[in-house]
């Protein structure tokens, strides 16, 4: 397996990072996502593409502005800074939902998209109500029920999830976005999409359920949709060889 170790830019208000040449696949991570969610993916396509991945501004903003539609803008900012005539566009969770707004926003930008657990219809991240402060073996469990295998939860990453919700800004910030994100449901909206979709889901997802991918593969027309057994919310972290296969296939017929 293919890992990197990608520095970080940053650039005015932009954090981010690029590695590699060629065209761009844009990589959007979730509320409680970052680069070691796609480390394996960026470690493959970097050396056939440019890849490349914004850090949204979902803790470091004031609370009320972790909106989705201040993260589509920011965005929309970014690829505008970046000069980007299109991108391939890729999103888990809830940087999911955000590729969907951009592409339905700036439909000209985006060559393919592809949805992994995406949000947009339906999600539950922590049940009803956000996970309790101080209980780090709450968060634990909540960490490890994202995943098929508890393991993929390293201690890493609970760490970090720890530190959040403990951070009454930071948590603050996860909360705006998330309940943003189920008030802006885009299921009216799907038939609009038109450029080629690759929707990839696991089948023991329980915060956007196996059911909620279906409906996006039933609703963009030029969808094509792939079912991972033993992965729950994030495949490419759970199936990185595999999901860097199907992803491969389907971005090849879309590259020049």
């Amino acid at each position: 397996m293919q890992t990197t170790t990608t520095p970080f830019i940053q650039e005015g208000k932009f954090k981010y990072t690029e590695s590699g040449e060629g065209e761009v696949l844009l990589l959007l991570h979730g509320l409680f996502g970052g680069l070691s969610n796609f480390e394996p993916l960026v470690g493959h396509f970097e050396t056939k593409m440019k890849v490349v991945m914004p850090i949204l501004p979902i803790l470091s903003v004031h609370r009320k502005e972790a909106t989705i539609d201040n993260l589509l803008k920011y965005v929309i900012e970014f690829v505008d800074y970046k000069g980007y005539d299109k991108v391939h566009l890729l999103g888990n969770s809830l940087g999911g939902h955000i590729s969907l707004l951009y592409t339905l926003d700036c439909f000209e930008k985006v060559k393919t998209l592809t949805l992994t657990g995406s949000s947009g219809l339906y999600e539950s991240a922590f049940g009803a109500g956000f996970p309790r402060r101080g209980s780090y073996e709450y968060i634990k469990e909540r960490t490890e029920r994202t995943f098929y295998d508890p393991k993929v939860a390293t201690k890493e990453l609970v760490d970090e999830v720890f530190e959040i919700v403990n951070n009454i800004d930071k948590a603050m910030g996860v909360i705006t976005a998330a309940k943003s994100a189920i008030r802006h449901n885009v299921k009216d909206r799907l038939h609009e999409i038109t450029v080629p979709t690759l929707l990839i889901w696991g089948k023991h997802d329980i915060v956007t359920p196996y059911e909620v991918g279906e409906t996006f593969h039933e609703l963009i027309a030029n969808s094509e949709f792939h079912g991972f057994e033993k992965s729950g919310h994030a495949p490419m972290m759970e199936l990185p060889e595999k999901f860097n296969a199907v992803l491969e296939q389907f971005l090849n017929k879309h590259i020049v």
